[in-house]
């Protein structure tokens, strides 16, 4: 089961999701759903009122509570991951039958919608390119910046590639490999980084000025035509090669600080003072 996690908006109230590339459905937090249904003030009401909800169920001999999965998603509360309750499509529309809620209807209409849009994207990977440039629009980004993200999303679509053909695995060792290449170049792990840039859950790729972006986008391009070169086998030689590819953007680096005389890594983010005021 492949899983992709996101976060999805039903009025402002922000839903757990992971979609399954295998059976191509998504999958929603049951206690995100509770609480929007329900009109929970946090989290933990929520989660009580799906256990008693579920213990309901199960008296009664339902069966959807057994169906339901499980899957590690980002807690609300501390932003460490742990396993919750997940319902897909169809789980998710009986479970909404066992809540009175004004929202109920509201809410299937939404799911319809979610459910539609991915499949639009699937036949048509140009309607979520479309969606990513509006939503970057709307948040303020240049179309200068916008331009160039979307380059490093296409890259990083490259390396990945690459590591998938050698062997490396998705989740830990992506994110280890990710490190290798931001340290050689900017000095510093992701998560140095974010806490450089005063980040807590925010992309850090997001935060990044036009500058920023390129040298990371130079460290990863780098690093995948290496590895396109010579064909690395496994996790270890591949870490060599994100290194080295890293190493690059950071002999660019050098001289472009010795051309300009400041840093090329920057606290600020590519619209400073429109992002605070959107963060506020």
């Amino acid at each position: 089961m492949k899983e992709n996690e996101s976060i999805k908006l039903f009025e402002d109230r922000k839903i757990r999701t992971a979609w399954n590339e295998d059976e191509e459905d998504w999958y929603f937090s049951i206690v995100d759903v509770i609480a929007v249904l329900t009109d929970q003030p946090d989290y933990d009401g929520a989660r009580n009122y799906w256990k008693v909800l579920k213990n309901r169920l199960i008296k009664e001999g339902s069966e959807l509570v057994s169906n339901c999965n499980q899957l590690k998603m980002e807690s609300p509360k501390d932003g460490k991951s742990y396993k919750t309750d997940v319902a897909n499509t169809q789980q998710l529309l009986r479970i909404i039958q066992s809540v009175p809620s004004k929202k109920a209807e509201p809410f299937k209409v939404w799911l319809a919608k979610v459910g539609a849009e991915r499949l639009d994207e699937i036949a048509d990977p140009e309607i979520s390119i479309n969606r990513a440039v509006e939503n970057y629009r709307k948040k303020g980004y240049t179309e200068a910046w916008i331009n160039q993200r979307l380059r490093t999303i296409e890259m990083r679509k490259e390396l990945t590639d690459e590591w998938d053909r050698s062997g490396v695995k998705k989740g830990v060792e992506y994110a280890m490999l990710t490190d290798e290449i931001s340290k050689a170049w900017s000095g510093m792990t992701t998560r140095q980084y974010k806490n450089f840039k005063g980040l807590h859950k925010e992309n850090l790729r997001d935060n990044m000025t036009n500058l920023e972006l390129v040298l990371n986008m130079l460290a990863e391009v780098s690093a995948t035509e290496i590895s396109k070169a010579e064909k690395p086998q496994g996790f270890e030689e591949s870490k060599n090669i994100a290194k080295r590819g890293g190493y690059v953007a950071k002999n660019a680096r050098n001289e472009i600080e010795s051309q300009t005389g400041k840093s090329a890594v920057s606290k600020e983010n590519a619209f400073p003072d429109e992002h605070k005021k959107i963060k506020e």
